[in-house]
């Protein structure tokens, strides 16, 4: 039987109860149509998850109380695999289906960039916490579907200069950057760092790579890694190299 999840985060658990904000509650209310008594499961965003009871579905825009019975497993796995993935802003949809694939396929964090040739230009901060809050939406969406316990973080989008920059001070333990025709392949590439277990992977935009920016990501110590002879749409490459690496170096066997 499919669980009946929502999500709340560690903050709303409190003396042997947890509180639904108001759009979990109308889901819980208006959709599911459950009732005082009915058995959900919540997850808080950092792996845990729990069996509740209903307790107060709440009214109009109400939250809802529901009552901890006991910790459950979480209904998916996580991965072993610490698998950032960069990519550059995509318009449209195209960036909106990344951030659900790859939290389906269990990445752990996500970060937009701003390239040279990144399809969007963002007007303002506004418009970067517009887009942000969307992402972390879909985000949550993704991993109610796909049984997920673990929120992946969506970061507010940086430029490329400050990705080489945060990724240098991070541990990981192999930071790929995918060009269409340039650099090695993946398995070559991750023979080097024999299964890393932290990953930063790079996809650039629709219209490719500057050279410059290749030049300042070889300098900065990230490998430049091919997926082949095709060329593959932005959207394309950041999932399919998603799952890649999690069948390489994850859990998807």
């Amino acid at each position: 039987m499919t669980r009946r999840r929502f999500y709340a985060p560690a903050t709303a658990f409190d003396a042997g109860r947890v509180t639904l904000d108001s759009n979990e509650a109308r889901h819980l209310r208006e959709v599911l149509r459950l009732r005082a008594g009915d058995e959900v499961f919540v997850f808080d965003g950092a792996g845990r998850e729990f069996l509740c009871v209903v307790l107060e579905p709440g009214r109009g825009n109400g939250e809802a109380t529901l009552e901890v019975r006991a910790e459950a497993e979480p209904a998916s796995p996580e991965s072993a695999l610490e698998l950032t993935l960069a990519v550059a802003l995509l318009k449209g949809e195209k960036f909106d289906l990344v951030v659900q694939k790859a939290t389906e396929l269990g990445v752990k964090r996500i970060m937009p960039v701003a390239t040279a040739r990144a399809d969007v230009r963002l007007r303002d901060e506004s418009d970067a916490a517009r887009r942000v809050a969307r992402w972390q939406r879909l985000a949550l969406e993704a991993c109610k579907q796909s049984g997920r316990a673990r929120l992946p973080a969506v970061d507010a989008p940086i430029s490329f200069t400050a990705l080489l920059e945060s990724t240098t001070r991070e541990s990981f333990q192999a930071r790929l950057l995918f060009a269409e025709r340039l650099g090695r392949g993946l398995l070559e590439t991750l023979a080097e760092t024999r299964r890393p277990q932290s990953v930063c992977a790079l996809v650039g935009p629709e219209g490719g790579w500057e050279e410059e920016e290749l030049a300042r990501a070889r300098e900065a110590g990230w490998s430049i890694v091919t997926l082949g002879g095709r060329i593959l749409r932005a959207e394309t490459a950041a999932i399919a190299i998603t799952a890649l690496l999690q069948h390489l170096c994850g859990d998807l066997r």
